[in-house]
């Protein structure tokens, strides 16, 4: 069944960006539940942000679940990527990213590589830069598997990143490097601006998909842009996809209204 979640952001220092909800854990599981949401998606500071078993108690008061878990904090606060030239700053990202693994397995969710897979470092080639990234990742693969969850790489779109940024493109990635307990990120507004067909490429490459973001073509909540929703909805129930659909959307016009449209456009395609 494929389930609906929506964006947490509980780091005070940051007010900015891609997410529905911000810094209120309790106000905002109690408005997610109320809404009908399946579950929520946190961005925190680390690992170790968040007391899990609070978490846990609450998340079970409103019936919630923990759909997935992002790592992006490790770059914005402490600039670490899986691709940077200093192998110290690599060893950090990887254990920077461990513990989020460690902390979302705890609730059986994902954790999410974005922005902290990087970019090609000046002087370097995009065959090194690519290197470095399967390295990184089958190491946080198998630390993911030991702990009984996926991994989730997400393709960001060409002007974030300059590594991977097609559903193709992180398929053959996968494949080549025998990465087999990570799968990818459907971000519905990156691949607005990479992919030929997003319907296609869905059902192309959808043995791959584990985790599906939720936002139109300016990254607004669904519905306030021009995506076309109805065959990638089709393409989503074709290959049978099971898990998550999550609102990284931008708060507009609000926190509380985004949420609601985001809701009322999930169950539109989906229920």
């Amino acid at each position: 069944m494929i389930k609906s979640a929506v964006t947490l952001n509980l780091i005070e220092t940051m007010s900015i960006g891609p997410w529905i909800f911000w810094h209120n854990l309790e106000e905002s599981l109690k408005k997610a539940a109320e809404l009908g949401f399946d579950g929520v998606e946190l961005f925190t500071a680390s690992g170790n942000a968040l007391d899990a078993s609070h978490l846990r108690d609450r998340l079970d008061f409103y019936g919630l679940e923990l759909a997935a878990v992002g790592t992006g904090a490790g770059k914005v606060l402490q600039g670490l990527t899986l691709t940077d030239p200093d192998p110290e700053i690599r060893k950090r990202a990887i254990d920077y990213i461990a513990e989020m693994i460690d902390f979302g397995a705890q609730f059986g969710a994902p954790a999410i590589i974005g922005s902290m897979q990087g970019n090609i470092p000046s002087g370097h080639s995009k065959e090194d830069a690519l290197d470095l990234l399967a390295d990184g990742l089958s190491q946080l693969g198998k630390i993911a598997k030991s702990a009984g969850v996926i991994l989730i790489y997400e393709p960001l779109n060409r002007y974030e990143s300059n590594l991977i940024n097609t559903l193709k493109a992180g398929s053959e990635f996968l494949k080549r490097n025998q990465l087999g307990a990570i799968r990818l990120l459907a971000d519905l507004f990156h691949m607005n601006i990479e992919e030929d067909n997003m319907a296609q490429s869905i059902l192309d490459f959808g043995q791959y998909i584990g985790h599906v973001h939720f936002a139109d073509s300016n990254r607004k909540p669904m519905g306030f842009g021009h995506t076309d929703m109805p065959p990638i909805a089709a393409a989503l129930k074709e290959i049978n996809y099971s898990g998550y659909i999550s609102a990284e959307a931008f708060p507009y016009p609000s926190p509380d209204e985004a949420a609601k449209q985001t809701i009322n456009q999930f169950k539109k395609y989906f229920h």
